[in-house]
């Protein structure tokens, strides 16, 4: 069963609604209405990037937004000498976690954002106490930087 992306937009964010993500903190992940609003905003400003919503068979799995990072005053050093892309809000189903699906929905979605706006690094935040997110973007190429922004450390792949 081949996995989709396709763009969240207004006429599909009730699929996004059904992504069962409860047993996640919102403090951990942004809800699909937060990525709605922040995809809203992204438009609106022109920034690049995109929030894409995951199909398995035609069934919402997850969603993820990979958008051009502005500049915020907590970011990394690295983040301050070049263009970045900031990976927000991403969630998998509950019901399909564990099965090599995040990994691809991740990697699909940085692969489409970068045929289409080109390629940048990284940059992410993990909440303090969510050790399984830091070790499955660790395995994705990403690297810890003991940098905060609130309770969210800050992990960046790096493109050289």
């Amino acid at each position: 069963m081949p996995l989709t992306l396709e763009q969240l937009t207004h006429e599909n964010f009730s699929d996004a609604l059904r992504i069962d993500r409860d047993d996640i903190p919102e403090v951990w992940v942004d809800t699909a209405a937060t990525l709605m609003e922040t995809t809203d905003y992204g438009a609106e400003h022109h920034l690049l990037g995109h929030t894409y919503l995951a199909r398995m068979d035609g069934r919402p799995v997850g969603l993820i937004l990979i958008g051009e990072a502005l500049a915020w005053d907590t970011d990394p050093e690295e983040m301050r000498c070049k263009p970045f892309y900031r990976v927000m809000g991403f969630a998998v189903d509950q019901r399909y976690r564990n099965r090599g699906i995040g990994g691809e929905i991740l990697e699909s979605a940085i692969r489409q954002v970068y045929v289409e706006f080109g390629k940048r690094s990284l940059a992410l935040g993990v909440h303090k106490d969510n050790t399984r997110a830091g070790a499955f973007y660790e395995r994705h190429g990403f690297h810890p930087t003991g940098v905060y922004e609130g309770s969210n450390e800050y992990y960046l792949r790096i493109i050289e």
